[in-house]
């Protein structure tokens, strides 16, 4: 299906994993944007997981370090930029810089223009939300647990990426990508309240993803151009780390404009 076809919801679609990564890409954007590089690594080969988690203690540093390394190989970018994620709403806006893992101040969100530049999120349960600016070739990556989407992270980032690109928010491309799904995912009142959700009497399980999407054709995406993952870091068996799961690994939703 094209990413301009008219629908009435957002689609969901089950990434493609792609072996030299290891990563799940959406595989309509790979085809009908090539300029575009955008994935969610999965854990790779037992004794040679690909774990990014730079703040985590899942791996030794070193060998999460050589991870990023990997990472920045194998998508043939020139710098990777990270950050401490907070579960708030700062997104930042990224020129060019030197080359390699690039970690500036906390936040949760990070967007450019820059050719090369490889933008990431980590993740292990958390909504990776990826979004593009065809025209400008600009995009974003977010990370949104049940706080920062309760605070506006999505709200925030798709409002900077569509400013700086001088693009309607409409006009945007927008991905949730693999994350805990709604069936896996039981919270309590206070989580359902802080997202504008009638609180139940009892934990119950939220859709978080459907949340996010709510919100993102709130303010303004059109449907037809916002999708959701089907793969859940619980219980589609994709390879991901889980943090509900008992993992200290981390996984990054990532995206870029190629060098």
């Amino acid at each position: 299906m094209s990413i301009d076809a008219t629908t009435s919801a957002p689609r969901r679609v089950r990434e493609t994993f792609d072996v030299t990564v290891p990563a799940l890409v959406h595989s309509d954007w790979a085809a009908e944007l090539p300029w575009l590089v955008q994935g969610t690594t999965t854990r790779g080969a037992r004794g040679r997981e690909l774990d990014l988690g730079l703040f985590t203690g899942g791996s030794p540093g070193a060998v999460v370090q050589r991870n990023w390394g990997r990472l920045l190989a194998l998508t043939a970018m020139t710098a990777a930029v990270h950050a401490r994620q907070l579960h708030e709403t700062e997104v930042r806006w990224h020129e060019t810089g030197e080359a390699g893992l690039r970690l500036v101040e906390p936040c949760d969100g990070h967007a450019t223009d820059q050719a090369g530049v490889l933008l990431a999120v980590s993740t292990a349960d958390c909504v990776p939300v990826f979004a593009v600016a065809p025209g400008a070739r600009a995009v974003a990556a977010l990370h949104a647990g049940w706080r920062g989407a309760s605070a506006g992270v999505l709200e925030r980032g798709l409002e900077m990426l569509a400013r700086r690109a001088g693009e309607d928010v409409s006009d945007l491309l927008v991905h949730l990508g693999p994350a805990i799904c709604g069936k896996c995912y039981e919270v309590g009142p206070e989580v359902f309240t802080a997202l504008g959700l009638p609180a139940p009497r009892a934990p119950r399980s939220v859709d978080l993803r459907g949340v996010l999407a709510a919100r993102a054709a709130a303010e303004g995406v059109d449907p037809s151009r916002l999708t959701i993952s089907a793969h859940c870091t619980r219980c589609t068996g994709s390879g991901l780390f889980s943090h509900r799961g008992g993992d200290l690994g981390r996984q990054v939703g990532y995206i870029g404009v190629r060098p």
